[in-house]
């Protein structure tokens, strides 16, 4: 994507970060605001004003999107709230908006407590890499690089001077993804050998770090750097997959074998790095967040959280046996919608239900799927149940 499309857009949304930066403070003696990165699992509406400045369509920002809780689509890939919802309610903090948001919202005065960089189809690796091998996603070509410049670009609107800044980031929490899904995704979906693949984890953590360590340098002293999920499980990947052989799938849980040792080297790369990290800079937080086996929990054992039996199926979607369909994706002609949203774990075929993002929440920030453990951090970090989903889900 050419990012001169966006340039008067965005000094536009400077210009109101100016404005109204002036509210930030400690709202639960842990964290003053949030800032976050990453891809579709994070994005609270940045997608919205690419895709209209892009004209582009996008599944995202099409009803039934939103329909539990906000009632309308938001731009957030899921029929609710996302983790970083449930990780700002808890935190005492507003939804975190989306750094590209609508002028006229007004709602705008809640960027006072943070702000989201995050896009849907967001990659780690730079937008070039992806069209040399065939594998961009034209819904928006955002990478984790533009992101950073996105938020270098904001600071001098929302902080007065260098140390105002590095105050600002290091009362902040940051929460960097989850990001490089994408980076699989695609290739996956067009069929790229595994091997090439694998070539590829080692360039994404090696951006992902880079990101981290270019936040810390300007200050940050908390950093959530999550790992990726379980690729082999979404529906997407096992319908582009269908016909792989038996004994490519785990007996357990059905997922592809195969993209789920993808990301779990990636995962294990991401450790090892963050570990050398620590090192580095022993007087800052780097939490690591297990979202693979925080989610691996839910498939191996659906009835313990409330969710349907055949786990990998989607609540909406065009058909087939993940009721998944490419030709008819959720929001479009031909797809339908499960009745209760809460009792499935995929909303889409790739993205969780909210009724998902909250227990993932709960196992993550409020469980032992952190390291460090978060909770144990920043032990006033609260959450009241939310209305409508069951008791299970919420234990």
């Amino acid at each position: 994507m050419a990012f001169s499309t966006f340039s008067l857009s965005i000094t536009i949304f400077l210009m109101i970060l100016q404005v109204l930066w002036n509210t930030s403070m400690y709202v639960n003696g842990c964290y003053t605001s949030i800032f976050s990165f990453g891809d579709s699992l994070a994005d609270t509406g940045n997608i919205k004003q690419i895709a209209s400045i892009t004209h582009t369509d996008v599944e995202a920002l099409r009803w039934p999107y939103g329909e539990t809780f906000f009632h309308q689509p938001t731009g957030r890939a899921s029929n609710g709230r996302l983790l970083i919802d449930f990780l700002a309610e808890s935190l005492g903090l507003p939804l975190i908006p989306p750094f590209l948001h609508d002028k006229e919202d007004d709602k705008v005065v809640e960027f006072g407590q943070g702000v989201n960089y995050a896009v849907v189809a967001a990659t780690a690796l730079d937008t070039s890499f992806h069209e040399a091998r065939g594998t961009v996603n034209a819904a928006a070509n955002v990478s984790l690089g533009d992101q950073l410049r996105w938020f270098k670009q904001s600071l001098p609107f929302i902080c007065n001077n260098t140390s105002d800044c590095r105050n600002l980031i290091g009362r902040s929490l940051i929460l960097m993804g989850e990001i490089g899904g994408t980076d699989y995704n695609n290739p996956i979906v067009g069929n790229k050998p595994i091997d090439e693949l694998n070539s590829y984890v080692p360039l994404v953590i090696d951006t992902i770090i880079s990101a981290v360590n270019e936040l810390i340098n300007m200050g940050a002293q908390t950093l959530v750097v999550p790992g990726t999920f379980p690729i082999g499980c979404s529906g997407m990947i096992l319908t582009s997959h269908f016909f792989e052989k038996e004994e490519e799938y785990d007996n357990r849980t059905g997922c592809l074998i195969k993209f789920n040792t993808l990301a779990e080297y990636h995962n294990e790369l991401l450790q090892s790095k963050l570990n050398h990290l620590r090192e580095i800079h022993p007087n800052v937080i780097i939490i690591y967040a297990d979202y693979y086996n925080a989610a691996m929990q839910i498939i191996r054992s659906p009835d313990k959280f409330g969710f349907i039996e055949m786990v990998l199926k989607s609540c909406c979607g065009g058909g087939g046996p993940y009721n998944y369909n490419p030709l008819a994706k959720c929001g479009y002609e031909f797809a339908t919608t499960c009745v209760d949203p809460n009792m499935y774990a995929y909303w889409d075929g790739i993205h969780f239900t909210e009724a998902a993002y909250l227990i993932l929440f709960k196992s993550l920030f409020q469980g032992p799927y952190t390291t460090p453990q978060f909770n144990l951090l920043c032990p006033s970090s609260t959450f009241k149940d939310g209305v409508g989903l069951s008791g299970s889900q919420l234990q």
